[in-house]
């Protein structure tokens, strides 16, 4: 199943889930080595790169579900879509929730209890990358249909088979 949403001909939903992936995991490593006696700093820093992941997140859904509601119920791959988007909203509401303690409290770095919820929303973000990895490796989801190890560029025009057939040159 080719994708809904692309740009240039890539699908925009894989383009965009490496941000928040990579901002969340370096908010967490920050705020692990904060909490173990690391430069303060790296607090602040893990709280801005909360709310940036956060943005992308929630782009990174929107693109997503584009996808998943073309995905035909009943399928496998309608399953594993779900269970990838639910897991992964699960991961922002958790990572959303440290957020708003910690826009309210006096300073903006995290506490062993806030820590703790951060990397068990990294846990559940690695296993919503593998569903994600099933999805597209093990399914096809998001692939083009066409794609293969001689596969022409993405940005070049799609012929038909009966457009090839009346130009020799390209047989």
């Amino acid at each position: 199943m080719e994708s809904r949403l692309k740009v240039l001909g890539h699908p925009v939903h894989p383009m965009l889930v490496m941000f928040p992936i990579a901002l969340f995991v370096a908010a967490t490593i920050f705020d692990i080595i904060d909490v173990a006696g690391g430069p303060t700093f790296l607090g602040e820093l893990a709280y801005w790169n909360i709310l940036v992941g956060l943005i992308g997140g929630i782009l990174a859904v929107l693109a997503g579900a584009v996808d998943l509601l073309a995905i035909p119920a009943g399928t496998r791959a309608k399953r594993v879509g779900v269970a990838h988007a639910a897991t992964n909203i699960a991961v922002l509401l958790l990572f959303a929730a440290v957020f708003v303690v910690r826009l309210a409290a006096y300073t903006r770095t995290a506490g062993g209890a806030l820590v703790a919820i951060e990397v068990v929303a990294i846990a559940g973000l690695a296993v919503g990358a593998w569903l994600g990895g099933e999805l597209v490796d093990r399914l096809g989801v998001g692939v083009d249909p066409e794609a293969d190890l001689n596969a022409p560029s993405s940005l070049r025009p799609r012929t038909t088979a009966a457009a090839s057939a009346d130009r020799p040159e390209e047989r």
